[in-house]
């Protein structure tokens, strides 16, 4: 019993031998553009997609299995995506600092010199230059995870901190000089809040005097005679009037 056939069809024979004939007496039949190429240059492989290399072991007991997905790309993994992930949830913040994504020739990366520390010329000082030092130090000098972590992070808490001077210490010079920058993000947000605040004052004021009128309706007001009935009612009033006589 033949196995099953993986080689590639006899495609071009094929086509050529059916462009010969005529279809319902017409010269005329289309050819395909790709013949001739394919013709000259045919395909130095078959058609069927070859399997693709496992790049993780299977999991679990030696026990053999039938294989699943094997002709599912693997999963590309990076170590830099691991340690910026750990980064930016431990710091996440940095990502609302503004930063400007401008390469001249693509070639960026390669003046960059990581063993010297995290801050680098012509390079702003962002989450990625952590990412980078952590990465020369795991490669380069043999450090764990953690510590190259705390290698890189140190460093860079020491420039934020200086960063952090430099900019208040000139926002002071500025000010001496007569210089005014405006309320800053903690005024502005400060300012918003009162706001808000005294406009809830409004409406609670408002909700409360509406509730206390309507728990004021709510209470009814009668004579006591009107609940008697009418031979009552009159009675009393004749004992009222005795009464006021004797008296």
């Amino acid at each position: 019993m033949r196995g099953r056939q993986i080689r590639p069809a006899r495609l071009v024979q094929n086509v050529q031998e059916e462009l010969k004939r005529t279809v319902m007496g017409s010269e005329n039949t289309y050819k395909p553009p790709w013949l001739n190429i394919v013709s000259s240059v045919p395909p130095s492989e078959t058609l069927v997609r070859p399997i693709p290399t496992q790049h993780t072991a299977v999991s679990g007991s030696s026990k053999a299995k039938k294989p699943r997905n094997i002709y599912r790309p693997q999963k590309i993994v990076y170590l830099e995506d691991k340690l910026r992930a750990t980064f930016y949830k431990d710091h996440p913040w940095e990502l609302a600092r503004p930063r400007i994504f401008l390469e001249s020739d693509g070639k960026d990366g390669q003046r960059c010199d990581w063993s010297k520390g995290v801050r680098q010329p012509g390079m702003a000082l962002t989450g990625e230059s952590v990412v980078q030092r952590q990465l020369y130090l795991i490669e380069v000098k043999n450090m764990s995870q953690n510590k190259a972590y705390d290698t890189a992070r140190k460093e860079f808490y020491r420039l934020r901190q200086a960063e952090e001077i430099e900019r208040r210490v000139a926002v002071e010079e500025a000010r001496h000089v007569g210089a005014y920058f405006g309320m800053t993000r903690g005024d502005v947000g400060m300012k918003l809040e009162d706001q808000e605040f005294e406009n809830w004052k409004v409406w609670a004021g408002k909700e409360t005097a509406a509730r206390q009128a309507q728990a004021a309706s709510e209470v009814e007001t009668f004579d006591p005679n009107d609940a008697l009935p009418d031979e009552d009612a009159d009675l009393v009033g004749m004992t009222e009037a005795t009464l006021e006589r004797g008296a």
